[in-house]
């Protein structure tokens, strides 16, 4: 009974079809001859590469997820730079001393003692050898007194170390400036200690490093020259302690 059947339907579609594209298609109308199972009749010549929707699965080629997108990272965020410190218009500081006056002056004086001027002697020697753009002299004074003699008495001492160095040192560029007692570096270390006055001595011994002579060189000295000077040369210098000596429990 089956044979008849599908010799039956072979027939009719010998008749009524033909074949294209691997499928028996319908002479009239174009679409694919089915069974009475709904499935396509393929051709003699039909192989998987023919296969076609909606008579068989078209196998698709597999598609690569999308990579991943990268993720920016922040840019780092820029670091802060140091300020260049500006150089100052008289050059580099080839040496700083602090000469205490209790050794340059006698109190409330502005006339070079001798062993003040034996520290100005030694100061210019060590400097002899350097090319210099300026020498600043600088006044203070202690808090003990008036504040207007203290800032005259400053700058007359500074306007004496500057005397003395003309013609010493190798520049006519000599400046000279009175703090009086405006810049003191005791701090709060000589606080109540009694009456300010001359005649307290415990006082006046305390306030010894704000009686001052601040000298600033400025200029350069050549390498030969600083093998030649030594470690005293440059820098602050040894001179930069000198002064503290027995005449400091006196003047202002």
């Amino acid at each position: 009974m089956k044979r008849t059947l599908l010799a039956a339907a072979l027939a009719a579609l010998g008749t009524a079809a033909h074949a294209a594209d691997g499928y028996v298609t319908q002479t009239f109308g174009g679409g694919p001859v089915t069974t009475p199972f709904g499935l396509c009749v393929h051709s003699g010549t039909w192989s998987p590469e023919q296969a076609a929707a909606p008579c068989d699965a078209v196998p698709r080629a597999s598609v690569a997820p999308p990579a991943p997108v990268a993720r920016a990272e922040p840019a780092p965020a820029p670091q802060p730079q140091a300020l260049a410190q500006p150089e100052s218009p008289r050059g580099p500081v080839l040496e700083k001393v602090s000469l205490s006056t209790d050794v340059l002056f006698d109190f409330g004086r502005a006339q070079l003692k001798p062993e003040g001027q034996q520290k100005l002697d030694e100061l210019a020697g060590r400097i002899s050898d350097a090319n210099l753009e300026a020498v600043v002299a600088t006044g203070h004074a202690d808090r003990i007194g008036k504040d207007d003699s203290n800032q005259k008495l400053s700058e007359a001492r500074a306007t004496a170390v500057k005397d003395y160095l003309q013609g010493k040192v190798a520049t006519q560029n000599i400046e000279v400036a009175g703090k009086g007692e405006a810049e003191p570096v005791t701090g709060a270390a000589c606080e109540r200690m009694g009456p300010e006055q001359r005649a307290n001595r415990k006082l006046v011994q305390c306030l010894q490093p704000d009686r001052r002579v601040e000298i600033e060189v400025f200029g350069t000295r050549t390498a030969a020259a600083d093998s030649q000077t030594g470690a005293g040369a440059t820098g602050t210098g040894s001179g930069s302690s000198t002064g503290t000596g027995a005449g400091s429990s006196t003047g202002r």
